[in-house]
């Protein structure tokens, strides 16, 4: 699943390509893609012009006029990307926003998981999974005062802690694992055991490293590409993840993958001891 870099990344390439763009019209051939009743969401929409396109944790948040906005959850494998008017689609492009300026947004999405919800600006946090996000990874708004109240109240394990949504937004398996080798932490270690210290190399872990994927494009792992139609960089950068049976960089003790709260998990045995 893409996860904050990722969506960031297609959400600044989207800005520079379809910024300011009008929707002539709207032709959806997966409905169940579309969260309001069909009809309305294609007539509300046509006329209307993009504003910006926002974003919070792992949402994209396109802004119209007319007091609309858009939200757009890409799941496992969704993904925008911009063509010529009259193109002919993909099997797996299933809507398509006819631009006036003969060109046209495709949204393409090989498992059909992603799902997008027409409300009025405003009214964001009505979608499911934003009324109760967690703050972003940056320093303005994640705080080591707040993640040291909210580990102080969970003996539950701090990997699958990272992952709530509602604790911390954005954080996906990948950067997990990344930040808790980076900061030398057991992925299975209770969260109210965590040291003050130990709060706050992670919490300056988790801002640097998001920091870096998003300047390096995103991470492909599978297949994740930006609005550009281009791979991500960042898994150049990858130090845990996807390395199982490598040497660790700071120890050269192998790298091992189990399961933690049914996500696939890796971490040096040495440097990061339950």
């Amino acid at each position: 699943m893409p996860e904050l870099p990722e969506v960031e990344t297609v959400r600044r390439g989207l800005n520079r390509l379809v910024k300011g763009a009008t929707i002539a019209s709207i032709d959806v051939y997966w409905p169940k893609i579309i969260n309001n009743d069909l009809d309305s969401f294609k007539t509300r929409l046509a006329g209307q012009t993009i504003e910006k396109i926002d974003r919070r944790g792992k949402y994209l948040l396109f802004r119209f006029t007319g007091g609309l906005t858009m939200v757009s959850h890409l799941r496992m494998e969704g993904k925008y990307n911009v063509v010529p008017a009259n193109t002919s689609r993909t099997k797996h492009t299933h809507v398509v926003f006819h631009l006036t300026d003969d060109r046209d947004l495709w949204y393409n999405d090989t498992r059909k998981f992603g799902r997008m919800t027409l409300v009025p600006t405003g009214e964001e946090s009505t979608v499911g999974g934003l009324n109760k996000i967690g703050p972003e990874p940056v320093a303005n708004q994640l705080t080591v005062a707040y993640m040291t109240a909210i580990f102080a109240k969970s003996k539950k394990m701090i990997k699958p802690l990272l992952l709530d949504q509602s604790k911390i937004a954005g954080i996906g398996n990948i950067y997990a694992d990344e930040v808790l080798w980076m900061s030398k932490i057991h992925p299975m270690r209770p969260a109210n055991l965590l040291t003050a210290d130990e709060i706050a190399t992670l919490h300056q872990n988790i801002i640097d490293e998001i920091a870096m994927a998003i300047k390096g494009h995103g991470t492909t792992v599978h297949s994740f590409s930006t609005a550009f139609g281009e791979a991500g960089q960042f898994q150049n950068q990858l130090h845990v993840y996807g390395r199982e049976g490598e040497p660790c960089e700071r120890c050269g003790t192998l790298i091992e993958k189990i399961k933690v709260a049914q996500r696939g998990t890796h971490f040096c045995p040495h440097e990061q001891r339950l």
